[in-house]
């Protein structure tokens, strides 16, 4: 392992007055994380007055989470010869508003794995274990990111 650093930006602007107060400001923004070209528009949660038809910050952190398990199981799968044939999941985050601070408090990863005909389901779950431990974004954050993945084989 060397001692890079790995550097990441995020930009984000957003226009508009505050001056009616809490209630009545917009709160949809921009947000890009140069060099890449894509942009999202953001919103808050709609528990915060936001807008549940555009992302919101709460969302793109379990996104990342899910984003980051998928990326760090295709890479121990293909380090380990697996044809992994589909991944999909169904991450969910839970956020009470008890106790203060508010915060994300749980993040649940749901992979279901599909792999090719013969592939030992034990050792795909196994490499989702292994893949968790290398997860950046689960070693990132201070909530517990669970994760219960599925495995079919698919037939001959």
């Amino acid at each position: 392992m060397t001692d890079n650093v790995h550097e990441y930006g995020a930009v984000v602007t957003w226009r508009g007055s505050t001056a009616s107060g809490y209630s009545s400001y917009d709160r949809t923004h921009a947000g890009a994380c140069p060099p890449a070209a894509a942009s999202l528009t953001l919103s808050s949660d709609p528990a915060f007055l936001g807008d549940a038809a555009i992302l919101n910050p709460e969302q793109l952190l379990v996104l990342a989470a899910a984003s980051c398990q998928l990326l760090s199981f295709l890479a121990v799968a293909a380090r380990a010869r697996i044809d992994v044939w589909e991944y999909d999941d169904d991450a969910e985050a839970s956020m009470p508003e008890q106790p203060r601070p508010i915060a994300i408090r749980a993040i649940h990863l749901r992979p279901r794995i599909r792999v090719a005909p013969g592939t030992d389901a034990a050792q795909v779950l196994h490499l989702c274990d292994v893949a968790h431990g290398e997860c950046f974004v689960a070693n990132s954050l201070s909530c517990p990111v669970t994760v219960e993945a599925a495995v079919r084989v698919a037939d001959d």
